[in-house]
C-alpha cells in the first residue's frame, strides 16, 4: 500500500512516523508547503518527498492522510473524493459549518472513505467507559462531566486560526460524549473569560469555557475546557449513574493533587501534552485507517460523525456570543 500524507507538521511527523513501520504500508509519499521540512521527514523515515500536493495524485497512491493546515482540509478532502481515494483528515474537516457540508457532499457524491483524526475514540479509558455505560452497569446515567485542560496556550499566531476553544479543544469532548453515551445533544448552554490575556480577546476567543449539554434522554452533561493548567494536560471523564461512578483518564500521571490527609500523592511525572497522553490512540486510529484502506473493518469514525461534534461546537460559540440556550436544532447539517 502507497499512501500520501500532507503536512509535515507535529501531528503529521507523528502519523509518518506510526505508518511507515506498519507492516502493511509499503511506502509514503510526503509532502508539506515547507519542502525542506517534508525531505527532512522523509529522508529520516526512508520515504519519498514530493515538492507538492499534485504530486501526490499524479504519482499514484492508495489513499491520502491529511494533516496539513486547518484551512486546506476541505479543499484536500473534495480532490481526494475526486479522484476516488480513501481519506484520514485530523479534525476539522473545514474551517466552518458550511465548508464542512461542502467536504461532506464531495464524499457522499464520489462513494469514498473519509475517516476523521478523533484519537479518543481509540483510546483504551474511553473505550471500556463506552463498554461499561453500554452494558448497564451504571444503571440510569444521569450526569457526564468532561475536561480538557491544556498546559500551556497555543500560539497566539495560531489561534485566530483554530476556530475557538469550543470547535479546536472541546469538540473532542462533545465527540466523547456521544460516543461513549451513545445518545444526542439537544440543547447547549455555554459559556467563556477571555482574563487569560489580551491574545485571546484579538481572535475573539476565550481561555477558559465551559457547556451544559442536555442530553435527549435527559441526562445532563459538562463539558469544560481551559488552555492553561500549569499542574500539566488534564483531559478527564466522569460518569455517573444511579447504581455506580467510573472515571476515564484519572491514574498516577493525572495531574492533580488531593489535599485529602489520606488523599492519593500527586503525579510524580504528569502529562505534558496530547501526543504524550494519546500516543497509543493516535497509532491505533491510522491502524484501523490502514484496515478501512484494506476492506478488513468499517470506518471507526466517519465524516458525519465529526459534523455532529462540530454541530454542538457550532452552538456553543453561538450560545456564548448571544448568551442564551441554543438548541441543536438551530443549527444546520442535523441527521436526516
Amino acid at each position: 500500500m502507497r499512501i500520501g500524507l500532507i503536512g509535515a507538521g507535529r501531528i503529521g511527523t507523528f502519523h509518518a512516523t506510526s505508518l511507515s513501520r506498519h507492516r502493511d504500508v509499503g511506502s509514503l509519499i510526503i509532502t508539506d508547503v515547507d519542502r525542506d521540512r517534508a525531505h527532512t521527514l522523509a529522508d529520516r523515515l526512508g520515504e519519498t518527498a514530493a515538492p507538492g500536493v499534485n504530486e501526490i495524485f499524479v504519482w499514484g497512491v492508495d489513499a491520502v492522510v491529511i494533516t496539513a493546515a486547518t484551512a486546506a482540509h476541505g479543499e484536500l478532502i473534495g480532490r481526494a473524493a475526486r479522484s476516488g481515494l480513501p481519506v484520514f483528515c485530523e479534525k476539522p474537516i473545514a474551517v466552518d459549518l458550511l465548508g464542512t457540508l461542502e467536504a461532506l457532499a464531495e464524499v457522499d457524491a464520489a462513494g469514498t472513505v473519509l475517516q476523521m483524526g478523533f484519537q479518543r475514540r481509540f483510546d483504551e479509558g474511553y473505550a471500556t467507559a463506552r463498554e461499561v455505560v453500554r452494558s448497564g452497569s451504571l444503571g440510569r446515567l444521569h450526569t457526564v462531566r468532561a475536561m480538557t485542560a491544556d498546559q500551556a496556550p497555543p500560539s497566539s499566531l495560531y489561534l485566530p486560526l483554530s476556530g475557538g476553544i469550543y470547535r479546536d479543544c472541546l469538540v473532542h469532548d462533545f465527540d466523547m460524549t456521544r460516543w461513549v453515551t451513545g445518545r444526542e445533544v439537544v440543547e447547549v448552554y455555554a459559556t467563556g473569560t477571555d482574563a487569560g490575556g489580551p491574545m485571546y480577546r484579538e481572535a475573539d476567543d476565550v481561555d477558559t469555557a465551559a457547556a451544559v449539554l442536555t442530553l435527549d434522554d435527559g441526562t445532563l452533561a459538562t463539558a469544560t475546557a481551559t488552555r492553561t493548567n500549569g499542574a500539566g494536560y488534564d483531559v478527564r471523564m466522569e460518569l455517573a449513574g444511579e447504581l455506580d461512578t467510573v472515571a476515564v483518564g484519572l491514574d498516577d500521571r493525572t495531574p492533580i493533587t488531593s489535599t485529602e490527609p489520606e488523599g492519593p500523592p500527586p503525579a510524580i511525572k504528569p502529562w505534558t501534552g496530547f501526543l504524550e497522553r494519546f500516543a497509543p490512540a493516535y497509532e491505533a486510529e491510522l491502524a484501523a485507517f490502514v484496515q478501512v484502506v484494506r476492506g478488513e473493518r468499517a470506518n471507526p469514525c466517519d465524516g458525519h460523525e465529526a459534523l455532529q461534534a462540530l454541530r454542538i461546537a457550532e452552538a456553543c460559540e453561538l450560545s456564548r456570543h448571544k448568551r442564551r440556550p441554543v438548541s441543536l436544532a438551530e443549527i444546520a447539517g442535523a441527521h436526516e
